[in-house]
């Protein structure tokens, strides 16, 4: 999920470590929708049924969930990612933690409300997702409107969705698609590090912030639901850039080669206005 692919390691066997790590991978998630509170409950602990579902979407490998794991053990998470690496990854962690609230699933983010019942989420946490700018892959991106409108359907009243990342036109232009998608805005920021500096950081964006990346983050809980929902938001991120390009001292990962062409065009059309 993450905008960056996780390159194997030498000597990492990924389905030597999928086998060995499989007890906290559930390949058929689609079986437990409705009932992920009871059926993966821990049987003889003497407490009840976990309060929350939180979906970890896109978890990487596994560090921010392995956190909040830790933190909140009242709260069964579901740890989601189209990398089987990944997936590998974050099994791992979750054995070597010990942590028995953590559920490891190898899937996408069109598959959310196969995988749960109605109203059964708590949260859903976007950490970095891949931006996928070109606006022939804008169906893949996790915050666009068909894709919440399909949260929706698994959110519990008051459930929030959080994106974080490092894009800026794609922080810009999630705000479209929560404002199409009948989402209450709790929280929008250009600076999510600063306002909220105890939130868990995932390992992505460690190593963003360290190359003077911002935090960017929207939180949102469904609102009435639209009537009629149309896209009519601009699906090119390129057009959620600043006008000013200069002003970018940052390029998010996936648009390099974009906002290089745009550079070279601008100084194109200042050197031919100069020469009249």
């Amino acid at each position: 999920m993450h905008g960056m692919h996780a390159r194997l390691p030498k000597n990492f066997v990924l389905e030597e470590r999928l086998e060995r790590y499989a007890p906290v991978i559930e390949l058929t998630p689609t079986h437990y929708a409705g009932l992920w509170r009871d059926a993966c409950h821990t049987l003889g602990t003497g407490t009840a049924e976990y309060q929350r579902v939180h979906v970890d979407l896109g978890c990487g490998k596994g560090a921010y969930v392995v956190q909040a794991a830790q933190a909140h053990p009242d709260t069964l998470f579901v740890a989601i990612d189209g990398e089987p690496i990944c997936v590998a990854y974050t099994a791992q962690h979750v054995t070597e933690a010990e942590l028995s609230n953590i559920v490891v699933v190898p899937g996408l983010g069109s598959q959310v409300a196969e995988m749960f019942g109605p109203h059964e989420v708590d949260a859903i946490t976007l950490n970095f997702p891949t931006p996928f700018p070109r606006k022939k892959e804008a169906d893949k991106r996790l915050t666009i409107v068909d894709r919440l409108m399909e949260y929706r359907r698994v959110l519990a009243p008051g459930a929030t969705v959080l994106l974080k990342t490092d894009s800026l036109p794609l922080w810009r232009f999630s705000q479209t698609q929560f404002d199409l998608a009948g989402y209450d805005v709790t929280w929008l920021s250009d600076n999510a590090r600063a306002e909220r500096p105890d939130d868990v950081p995932t390992e992505y964006e460690m190593r963003l912030t360290a190359q003077g990346a911002t935090v960017y983050a929207i939180e949102g809980t469904p609102g009435p639901k639209p009537a009629h929902v149309e896209q009519t938001a601009s699906l090119s991120l390129v057009d959620y850039l600043p006008d000013d390009l200069s002003s970018l001292g940052y390029v998010p990962h996936g648009m390099q080669g974009s906002v290089t062409n745009l550079r070279n065009r601008k100084m194109r059309a200042e050197a031919r206005w100069r020469r009249r």
